[in-house]
């Protein structure tokens, strides 16, 4: 074969694309296990930081074992805040919620997805909820830790995708910014529940903290993410607090 013809350059090039094609999903499925397992690990310090758990320093396997040895029950809610299902918390069989963007989406109301919400409880009685929505350049999300009067906010931890560093990053990076919210109140039969307010929260308002300065759009998507979840998490907690009554 003439190896300088257009023949042999194409028949050269298609195998080389299928060989690295091969190779790179070959790589792919045998470091999936692996990635997934991080993922829950992150996943799993987030919320353990939330609950105030300092994970620093852990590795995957520690993280593990203290959300195995810290949480109580894991279950999933309706719109109407009845369990549909329990979820793995033994520490072979551990199950999270993952999927926040599609709960996102069902919270919404958009055709085809089913309202299904994560509640963890931690021994004790705290309870654990995420959230989720859309930053200035990506996702926000994180998880919010609620002590067991089913109302007072005892920590959170936040995350993003892309915000700006030094801005919108802070919501991560500023443990200043995630402290404002210890302590706090959910006005669960006000509106807002609870706000996120540009300028700073007015004196004594139990139920917000001061945005990000320089961070509008991140303090505000922020602020969206966690007011959406709440009112979706609300009949669940009217419900408790009223059988603690």
């Amino acid at each position: 074969m003439n190896t300088n013809g257009n023949i042999y350059t194409i028949i050269y090039t298609t195998l080389i694309v299928v060989v690295v094609a091969g190779i790179l999903a070959a790589a792919a499925s045998f470091l999936k296990p692996s990635q997934q397992a991080n993922i829950k690990a992150e996943t799993i310090s987030q919320m353990l930081q939330a609950a105030q758990f300092d994970t620093q320093g852990m590795n995957n396997v520690q993280k593990l074992d203290k959300y195995a040895e810290e949480i109580e029950s894991a279950f999933i809610i309706d719109a109407e805040g009845n369990k549909l299902r329990d979820l793995g918390v033994t520490r072979d069989a551990i199950e999270l919620e993952d999927g926040l963007k599609a709960q996102n989406y069902a919270i919404a109301g958009k055709d085809g997805y089913t309202v299904g919400l994560p509640v963890y409880v931690l021994k004790g009685g705290v309870t654990l909820i995420p959230c989720y929505g859309a930053g200035l350049w990506g996702p926000v999300w994180g998880y919010i830790a609620i002590e067991p009067d089913g109302t007072t906010i005892k920590g959170a931890y936040f995350d993003h995708e892309s915000e700006t560093a030094g801005l919108g990053a802070r919501i991560k990076d500023d443990p200043a910014f995630r402290a404002q919210l210890v302590g706090k109140k959910i006005a669960w039969e006000e509106v807002p529940l609870f706000e996120i307010v540009k300028g700073g929260a007015p004196e004594g308002r139990e139920n917000a903290i001061d945005a990000i300065t320089g961070a509008t759009m991140t303090s505000k998507g922020l602020d969206a993410a966690i007011s959406t979840w709440l009112a979706a998490y609300k009949p669940y907690f009217i419900n408790l607090n009223k059988e603690e009554e």
